[in-house]
């Protein structure tokens, strides 16, 4: 456990940290060597490793050894996550990069990019042990995405190997050296990678644990049930495999062994593994050789033994430990080498026995190793820097290597040089080696005897190679013939003929090209000597490739021959499908007849029936198409197919045959599919309800009869209830929508819970309840009760009893259960009776439910008023009132108002006979009784009066006006205000504006503020709403009411009014004013007035009115920023539109801004022209010159903003480019001598494919080449437009072949057309001629290549991978001749500059000037060669 204490200084900041192990006592000074104050300190790692921040730094400690760092770091937040799983270095992971610190190091180790932190993915090797010669050994591996793997040397920064792997890599580890890496796959296949060679080797499948031997390269890993140990991984084929019963769980070493721990079940087992051969690698890597070869003497001979042996003389050797590789090499059984070596070490003994020191490096001995390892020119190096030009052609002479040996002595000048060569000669002939005797007479210029020598030899080839490269050979006739003699016999036709014909003798040529197979040779010869047997040649041809099974070769010569027949059986045999089509289209109808089958079986089998058919068709089999239409299911094709082609009668029986079959084979859908096939839908119907399949039955009949459906389900469910299946009915009466049907059934059946339970479901609301009401009528009684109970529907049912008039019924249920119901029974009793007219009856039957008022309201109803007063006064004393009520309507209704008031009086309802005199107008008489009986509702009921009397319109109205007037003469200001404020004539606005203007007068004068402002605010929206703006405004004026005013002058649209009143009363609303008169002027369409108001709504109203001239107008009197953003909506307006060259002009007129939000537009603009069509010409020139001077200014504003340098400025600077090119185009077009400078033009733009449309580039590169005469190029390009225009057609770019453009900057993979951009014309034009082309075989399907073995239009060499600069002129690499201009990476060839101004000086072609003034422009001036146009 450890404590933390600190030391401040004198300003108080913390500058150093105490940190003490409280239980061994000792302690650790941790401090900042800039003077930085310490904020933070973490102890991690199991309590061992120290971690502390200051402001700028990071300080690390390993608290066991010690060793503290500190490293600059700067703050991100607290995200670090530290990993010390390594006891050397500190990993430190924060957003995606891994930070390596070594403890002890002030330094950070290193620094790398990855996503993946995981112990098991990254491993860091430091220093773990000393190797011979390497000081400090530091190297890192890790994870670049999931299945590439890097390895780093963190000494020099740099990586020392990359691994590419298919699967997924989840454990990789480093062997202590570092020479080493291992790593295991998701597949769990244990891979070996040896860092110095970059090799990689699998070595292990189902790999479940896998580790390094601790201090040696010693390898365990368990495969299933075998353990699997490499003592010397140099040879990873040799491995030692144990069987285990368990899981390996670690290793173990110590004390002079080392164990592999693995669980057995709940045991865990030692496995022992063989120390001395782990030691023997371990003397290894510490140079020892002298202990492992005493340790290998030991052990018997095995493979693992004779790995070490081999591994040992290797190292052995490179150290120059000669006596061990001795040994080595006698212990292996290599007895020459083991000689060898002991002659050497008695050289190299002697040597240091006579003159000291070490033997090794005396020369004999140097040399005699480079011997051993077979290098031989580094042995003659050695003997010829000691003058021991004797022992170096000793050693070559030994070695039978004459050649070498006689020139060591021509170049040392050696006496017995002639010697030598004779000798050699003699030693040649004695062994009988004539044809290196041969060569050698050749070298030496002797032909007759080197011929003479090839022909002894039996290699009449090469004497007829050496006489054809020499005329003075080719003229011994006598020669030639016994050579061809020999090439004959020795059956080298083709070697035979080209001699015949070097010394022209055509028809022995032809006869041995045509003997020997070489039909190419033949057919050439032919066409220039014998015409007439090139047809035959070129079917003899084909015939042979047909024997070597080149059935696709065949094809084309058997086309040229003009046999049809067997260019057909070529294409079938080689399965050229879509060529034998094409062949068989052109044949007559009865010779290609006979193969259609053939070719359509083929698609048959391949699904694509349509195409298939249409075969079987061509060939006059129409059956056997509609057989494969049925065999694979397709009844309605097949069906479609035979109707064309066979009666409608005998179709039908055709398929109702077949049906009948399925039928009896009991496969019942196929048979329908046949019967519905010939609209025979009913018979299948038959079927299935013969079989009893009603669901596939019914599914028919709702397709085809659905109009019988229900009837159908009705059907079957009366059947199946008759058989007694009444689940199924069920089902069926249901579907018909019979639930009744169903209900009955089961009633019938006594099965009254199922007729329940489908009542509830299906029935309706109430339906189940009629069915319980049902089912315990039929029980009765208790049983009933219970029954009705267990539902929840006693109360429910005895309802319904009393719904159906079943009165008894419902008075047992209720007697038995629910005595509470019966007085309500009673009262549904009274009122049946009631309604049947027994009164008396229905009286006792109320007055026995307590419903007394009942009776009464029966007898009123009645009007038996005796009898209704009785039952009132006798039962209900409150409901005497009622009956005298009722009598005095009956008096109203008999106009007998007096009895009728007397009545309502008596019963104390003035209100009632109020009423009653209000709707029969009698106003006096109601006043009347309101003043004598309710004098509270007396003002209210004149108000109602003073309503009646408005609604009579006009006489209504004056009367209001005469009331007001009355009441203002009389004092009542407050009712003249209202009288005035009720008036309301449609007819006279007039006279409302005067009543209105004087009811606020009124208020104004003599009424409460809060009253008048009441009425001001009623008064203004009236007067508003007849027009009268200006009147409401001074009323609102009169009270201070500014707000009101603005808005009444503004809604009567007297702006001048209402800012004056805003200006001078209320300056605030002065915007207010403003903003509504914006709105005004945008609404009324106004922008002419509105620009002097708000020229960006202004401009913003031109755009939604289509106005952009005016707007662009308008705009341009603006600052630059709001000129361009209108000029980008003009611009995007324009391209949907389909006007990108108009947006284009735009852009041209005012400038192309380097603003990041226009970069989709040029784009856009770009893309479009590009794309469009007519742009190959002369006459396209000024469109391409625009582009190009809108993307030059865009580039050169980019240059000067924050998008420098950018990928956004990379791209337009590359458009640039292309347009430049364009442009060059069409101005080089306009003049014949520059034709080969456009067709160069065209060629190049073939490297920016990714931009342009890569079929539209491919065809005008093709036509321009195929138009100066570069045939090759053209055939090449247009057979590569032909792949694209079919890839556009099948949507993907899979399956183009790139092999034509390898080793070119041509891109592969460019962005697939979204249409065609070559008439369909041309592109058949296109089509013909590389047909043509290709059959002719004239041409060489290769680029043409310059001096450095490149494509010529390359700009890169792919052999040495540097870059040329593009000519301005024509796009091509510069070589050589190269004028430079100003501006950096700008450079033409001279020879194309000096074509393209001498073009200029005999054409004065204005586009050509302009061209040459654009470049002075880009390029920052003129050559000085160059002269001026202006």
């Amino acid at each position: 456990m450890w404590d933390l204490a600190s030391l401040r200084s004198s300003d108080l900041s913390l500058t150093k940290v105490i940190v003490k192990n409280l239980s061994s006592g000792t302690r650790v000074v941790l401090k900042s060597h800039y003077g930085y104050e310490v904020e933070e300190v973490k102890i991690l790692g199991k309590e061992r490793y120290l971690v502390a921040h200051t402001s700028d730094t990071l300080l690390l400690g390993d608290l066991n050894t010690n060793r503290l760092s500190e490293v600059a770091w700067q703050g991100s937040g607290g995200n670090e996550k530290y990993f010390f799983e390594n006891e050397n270095v500190c990993m430190i992971f924060n957003a995606g990069e891994l930070t390596l610190v070594e403890y002890g190091s002030n330094d950070t180790l290193g620094s790398v990019r990855t996503e993946f932190m995981n112990p098991h993915l990254i491993s860091v090797r430091i220093n773990e042990r000393h190797q011979r010669g390497m000081e400090d050994n530091k190297k890192l591996a890790y994870l670049v995405d999931i299945k590439t793997i890097a390895i780093v040397d963190l000494i020099g920064g740099y990586n020392i190997g990359t691994i590419s792997h298919e699967s997924r890599v989840d454990w990789l580890e480093l062997n202590e050296t570092g020479h080493k890496l291992l790593f295991r796959d998701r597949k769990l296949r244990l891979h070996l990678y040896d860092i110095e060679s970059c090799t990689k080797t699998m070595i292990l499948n189902f790999c479940s644990y896998v580790q390094w031997v601790p201090g040696s390269d010693v390898l365990v890993a368990q495969n299933r049930n075998s353990l699997c140990v490499w003592y010397n991984i140099e040879a990873p084929e040799r491995v030692t495999m144990s069987s285990i019963r368990g899981d390996v769980i670690g290793l173990e070493r110590g004390g002079g062994k080392t164990e592999v721990m693995v669980t057995e079940g709940v045991t865990t087992v030692a496995y022992t593994l063989d120390e001395g051969l782990i030691e023997f690698g371990t003397a290894i890597d510490d140079g020892n050789y002298t202990r492992a070869t005493a340790f290998l003497e030991t052990l018997e001979m095995t493979p693992e033994t004779e790995a070490m042996w081999k591994t040992l003389s290797k190292l052995a050797l490179e150290a120059r430990q000669l006596h061990i590789a001795e040994r080595c090499f006698s212990a292996l059984g290599h007895v020459a080498k083991a000689r060898f070596l002991h002659e050497t070490n008695e050289i190299a003994d002697q040597v240091s026995r006579e003159y000291g020191g070490e033997g090794t490096d005396f020369y004999q001995v140097r040399a005699r190793l480079a011997m051993l390892e077979k290098n031989y020119k580094l042995a003659e190096m050695i003997f010829l820097e000691q003058n021991a030009v004797e022992e170096a052609m000793d050693m070559y002479q030994e070695l039978h290597r004459w050649d070498e040996c006689i020139a060591v002595a021509e170049a040392k000048g050696h006496p017995a040089l002639e010697k030598l060569r004779r000798d050699y000669y003699q030693w040649l002939m004695d062994t009988q080696q004539e044809e290196r005797a041969g060569e050698l007479q050749e070298s030496q210029g002797d032909g007759l005897a080197a011929i003479s020598l090839y022909l002894k030899a039996g290699l009449p080839a090469k004497a007829a190679r050496l006489v054809l490269t020499r005329e003075e050979l080719l003229a011994n006739t006598e020669l030639v013939e016994h050579i061809t003699t020999a090439l004959i016999k020795g059956e080298l036709y083709e070697r035979a003929g080209d001699l015949f014909e070097k010394i022209r003798n055509p028809q022995r040529a032809l006869e041995c090209y045509c003997k020997g197979n070489a039909f190419m040779k033949a057919v050439e010869l032919a066409r220039l000597a014998f015409p007439v047997e090139v047809v035959r040649l070129e079917e003899a041809w084909g015939d042979h490739l047909v024997q070597q099974k080149q059935l696709d070769a065949a094809i084309n010569h058997y086309i040229e021959a003009r046999c049809s027949i067997k260019a057909i059986e070529a294409a079938l045999g080689a399965r050229q499908w879509k060529k034998a089509i094409y062949i068989l289209d052109l044949q007559d109808r009865n010779t290609a007849s006979k193969y259609y089958p053939c070719v359509a079986q083929h698609y048959a089998s391949l699904q694509e029936y349509e195409i298939a058919e249409e075969l079987y068709t061509k060939g006059d089999r129409t059956k056997d198409a509609i057989d494969m239409y049925t065999q694979a299911g397709r009844w309605e094709q097949a069906h479609k197919l035979a109707m064309k082609c066979m009666r409608p009668e005998d179709v039908s029986v055709l398929y109702i045959t077949q049906a009948q079959e399925m039928e009896k084979q009991g496969k019942y859908r196929e048979a329908e599919r046949l019967y519905v096939t010939v609209e025979e839908p009913d018979l299948a119907i038959t079927m299935f309800k013969k079989h009893k399949l009603y669901d596939d039955m019914i599914r028919l009949v709702g397709k085809h009869h659905p109009d019988l459906l229900s009837d159908t389900h009705l059907h079957l469910g009366k059947e199946l209830e008759a058989e007694g299946r009444l689940q199924e009915a069920e089902y069926h009466y249901l579907e018909a929508q019979e639930w009744k049907a169903t209900v009955n059934m089961y009633r019938s059946s006594g099965l009254w819970e199922e007729a329940y339970r489908v009542a509830k479901a299906h029935g309706g609301a109430n339906a189940h309840k009629h069915v319980a009401y049902l089912w315990a009528k039929s029980l009765g009684g208790e049983a009933a009760v219970r029954l009705l109970n267990k539902l929840g529907l006693l109360e429910a049912a005895i309802d319904h009893a009393a719904d159906n008039c079943s009165f008894e019924f419902a008075f047992e249920l209720s007697r038995l259960a629910l005595k509470h119901k019966t007085p309500e029974i009673h009262l549904r009793y009274a009122m049946y009776l009631e309604d049947e007219g027994k009164f008396e009856e229905a009286e006792a039957e109320f007055i026995r439910a307590g419903k007394p008022k009942e009776a009464v309201l029966m007898f009123v109803h009645n009007q038996d008023w005796e009898a209704a007063q009785r039952v009132a006064e006798a039962h209900d004393p409150d409901s005497v009132a009622e009956v005298l009520v009722g009598q005095a309507r009956g008096a109203l209704e008999e106009k007998d108002f007096q009895k009728a008031e007397g009545l309502l009086l008596r019963a104390q309802r003035p209100g009632l006979a109020l009423n009653y005199y209000k709707e029969a107008g009698l106003w006096s008489d109601a006043l009347r009784i309101c003043k004598d009986y309710v004098p509270g509702q007396l003002e209210a009921l004149q108000e109602e009066y003073e309503r009646e009397a408005t609604k009579k319109g006009t006489r209504g109205v004056e009367g209001l006006v005469e009331q007001a007037r009355q009441w203002e003469q009389a004092g009542e200001y407050s009712r003249a205000v209202d009288c005035y404020l009720k008036v309301r004539d449609s007819g006279s606005s007039s006279l409302m504006e005067k009543c209105w203007m004087k009811a606020a007068e009124l208020s104004i004068k003599f009424l409460p503020p809060q009253r008048s402002l009441e009425v001001i605010r009623a008064v203004g929206p009236q007067l508003i709403g007849i027009g009268k703006h200006s009147a409401a405004a001074e009323l609102y004026l009169n009270l201070d009411l500014v707000k009101e005013a603005i808005d009444a002058f503004i809604e009567g649209e007297e702006w001048n009014k209402a800012k004056r009143v805003a200006k001078e009363l209320d300056p605030r609303y002065e915007d207010y004013v403003d903003q509504h008169y914006k709105e005004f002027l945008k609404n009324q369409g106004k922008v002419d007035s509105l620009v002097g108001v708000d020229v960006i709504a202004a401009l913003d109203l031109y755009v939604e009115q289509g106005q952009w001239d005016k707007c662009i107008d308008t705009a341009t009197k603006q600052n630059y920023k709001i000129l361009h953003k209108y000029v980008a909506l003009y611009a995007t307006h324009l391209i949907r539109e389909g006007g990108s060259a108009q947006a284009l002009a735009l852009y041209v007129q005012h400038g192309a801004p380097a603003n990041p939000q226009n970069f989709n537009i040029y784009k856009r603009i770009f893309t479009d022209m590009v794309s469009s069509p007519g742009t190959n010409s002369a006459e396209a020139y000024h469109s391409w010159a625009d582009l190009r001077d809108v993307l030059f200014n865009l580039c050169e504003n980019l240059v000067k903003s924050s998008e420098a340098n950018s990928p956004a400025h990379e791209e337009f600077e590359t458009m640039l480019l292309i347009a430049h090119y364009y442009a060059t185009r069409s101005a080089a077009q306009s003049i014949k001598q520059l034709e080969t400078v456009a067709a160069r033009l065209s060629v190049s733009l073939l490297r920016h494919t990714q931009l342009l449309p890569a079929d539209k580039a491919f065809y005008e590169a093709g036509i321009a080449a195929q138009a100066v005469g570069w045939e090759n190029m053209a055939f090449i390009f247009l057979n590569r437009f032909l792949d694209l225009t079919d890839a556009i057609e099948e949507g993907t770019l899979d399956a183009l072949d790139h092999s034509d453009f390898q080793d070119t900057d041509i891109p592969f993979e460019v962005p697939l057309p979204a249409k065609q951009h070559i008439p369909e014309a041309q592109r058949e034009e296109v089509r013909d001629w590389v047909l043509t082309v290709s059959m002719d075989q004239r041409l060489e399907q290769v680029l043409p290549r310059d001096e450095r073995g490149a494509y010529e239009a390359s700009l890169v060499a792919a052999s040495t991978g540097v870059r040329a600069l593009p000519c301005l002129i024509t796009g091509y690499p510069i070589l050589r001749n190269k004028i430079e201009f100003k501006r950096p990476g700008k450079a033409a060839n001279k020879d194309n500059w000096n074509k393209f101004l001498m073009a200029i000086k005999t054409s004065h072609s204005p586009v050509c000037q302009d061209v040459l003034k654009f470049i002075s422009q880009w390029c920052g001036g003129l050559p000085s060669t160059s002269f001026s146009f202006q």
